[in-house]
């Protein structure tokens, strides 16, 4: 039999011979291995479920007239505030400046422009306040997607968002009242259809939103050729910058008119301070392999300490100092083998109901952007174990023998 097979069978021995000591060194690399790998697959499906609802807004641009702030920051939704008829001219988009803007923009995408109030609604007994939003009735249809009734064809009738129905039972053909009745005329106008929720968007929000024709804005609010903003949906996100960069270039060439607001790198910006986040996640939750590399030292050099005899012996009968540390670094690598395995077995189940609980979904759990984590965190398990067992290696292999064999 080789010397090599006599080491490693003497580094199993002592592990079987000290089994329950043996697992509780084992048990904290399972929990650090577990901790690091699920707090990475939360992060990855986090960040995975986050670019895959933000990237559907990823190709919008929303031009605004300049405030003197730097453009390319995260863009506003079109909602209150920023709207024609309530702000101040500067505040606005003007005809011209779309048409420059239209002109620039709409051979990479659809360009269109955007009308937005926030006024009181009435429904019956029921009020409340809600976004009113302007838009080229031919514009509608090509951005908005109805999960009931029709798009509007007259004045009168309007689009509402799913929370908005949710919120005040409203059905196809119910009536809203746009306007506080106790400080002036109200208008009322027709639901015709319902739009499918789309959540949190850069260009306009409709969840809660009622959306009409641009005539029926400017009859009750006026401000017609100012607009809020105007919106530019590209058919390939790669052109972003190089729209972004034109319309720049060819608006703001004596001063600045307008900002540019990149939805891109909103979206950028976010995944990396998800990937940030996770990191530091991932950080807090290796201090639990601190702890199991501390443990594994311990017990290490308690094996070391209790087999001096042993040692004293197999130096005597001629066998090398690597092969003693060999011994000491096998029985480390062991545990720590037998530890990260579990661990991951563990952390793929444990890994499933945290990010179930989290994020909601596990449509990415299986994708290798996540299960990468696993791999990763049985590997840094594995290493910490081996140098844990460096140094009680090294003692070990520097005992003099003569000494060693005098040890009771």
């Amino acid at each position: 039999m080789k010397q090599k097979d006599v080491i490693f069978q003497l580094s199993v021995r002592s592990i079987r011979l000290h089994f329950l000591r043996s697992v509780l060194a084992a048990l904290g690399i399972v929990i650090g291995v577990v901790a690091i790998a699920t707090m990475g697959m939360m992060g990855a499906n986090m960040t995975l479920s986050v670019t895959e609802e933000l990237s559907a807004m990823g190709n919008i641009l929303v031009v605004k007239a300049s405030s003197g702030e730097s453009s390319g920051g995260m863009p506003g939704p079109g909602g209150p505030g920023g709207s024609g008829g309530s702000g101040s001219e500067e505040d606005l988009v003007t005809e011209d400046q779309f048409r420059d803007i239209e002109r620039i923009a709409s051979k990479y995408g659809t360009v269109y422009t955007l009308y937005s109030e926030s006024d009181t609604i009435e429904v019956g007994d029921n009020t409340r306040r809600s976004t009113i939003y302007g838009l080229d009735p031919d514009v509608i249809p090509r951005i908005l997607t109805l999960s009931d009734g029709a798009y509007p064809k007259r004045t009168s009738s309007v689009i509402i968002g799913t929370s908005l129905a949710e919120r005040f039972d409203l059905k196809i053909g119910s009536k809203i009242d746009i306007g506080d009745s106790d400080e002036g005329p109200t208008t009322t106008v027709r639901v015709v259809g319902i739009i499918e929720e789309r959540g949190m968007s850069t260009d306009l929000n409709t969840d809660s939103a009622i959306i009409g024709s641009e005539k029926l804005f400017i009859g009750m609010y006026g401000g017609e050729g100012e607009y809020g903003q105007v919106n530019i949906i590209l058919d390939d996100i790669n052109d972003a910058e190089t729209v972004s960069t034109e319309i720049m270039d060819q608006l703001n060439k004596k001063e600045e008119q307008v900002s540019v607001q990149d939805s891109s790198r909103m979206l950028e910006s976010i995944t990396s301070t998800l990937g940030t986040m996770t990191t530091f996640v991932m950080a807090i939750a290796g201090i639990s392999l601190l702890v199991a590399a501390v443990s594994i030292f311990n017990v290490m050099m308690m094996s070391v300490t209790e087999r001096i005899r042993e040692i004293g012996i197999l130096r005597s009968i001629g066998t090398q100092r690597t092969e003693i540390r060999k011994m000491f670094i096998y029985e480390a690598g062991i545990l720590g083998i037998i530890g990260a395995v579990i661990g991951a077995a563990m952390s793929v189940a444990i890994g499933w109901v945290v990010v179930l609980a989290m994020v909601g979904s596990t449509e990415y759990f299986l994708t290798p952007a996540s299960l990468i984590y696993v791999p990763s965190a049985m590997l840094i398990g594995i290493i910490i174990c081996v140098v844990s067992g460096v140094y009680p290696a090294w003692r070990a292999s520097n005992l003099d023998p003569i000494e060693a064999l005098r040890a009771e």
